[in-house]
């Protein structure tokens, strides 16, 4: 069965810059993302509770702006997860736009499981 596409978007209260090496970098994603993670070219290699690790890779991204990962689960499907930095062009807010695809029915599971991803990150940045 197909995965249904979910978009999230979370006001974030830091710079670009900052938030961009969050979401790009092994060292920033084993802040608030996972417990460790590693990177190999364009592979990364994330790992929870020392459990066994998941594989996803960066098919896209532009520096300051936006990376996509596609799940090893998921290659052969347009299947991926993506986490975009907007900058409201009038108000210069700035917001983390979150898109992923999950399972049907699971919408809510996965809003709640980004949002607390999320809420780790802020911390990070302390931007709360």
């Amino acid at each position: 069965m197909a995965k249904t596409k979910v978009q999230y978007e979370f006001p974030m209260h830091c710079q670009s810059e900052i938030l961009y090496e969050y979401m790009a970098s092994a060292e920033g994603l084993s802040e608030w993302f996972a417990d460790d993670v590693l990177e190999k070219g364009d592979d990364f290699f994330f790992s929870w509770n020392s459990g066994p690790g998941e594989q996803a890779t960066l098919i896209r991204y532009k520096p300051e702006s936006f990376v996509r990962f596609r799940w090893e689960e998921d290659e052969g499907t347009k299947n991926y997860f993506e986490m975009t930095i907007v900058i409201d062009d009038i108000t210069d807010d700035l917001a983390l736009i979150v898109t992923d695809f999950c399972e049907p029915g699971d919408e809510e599971e996965n809003r709640l499981y980004w949002e607390n991803l999320i809420e780790n990150l802020r911390l990070k940045l302390g931007a709360t």
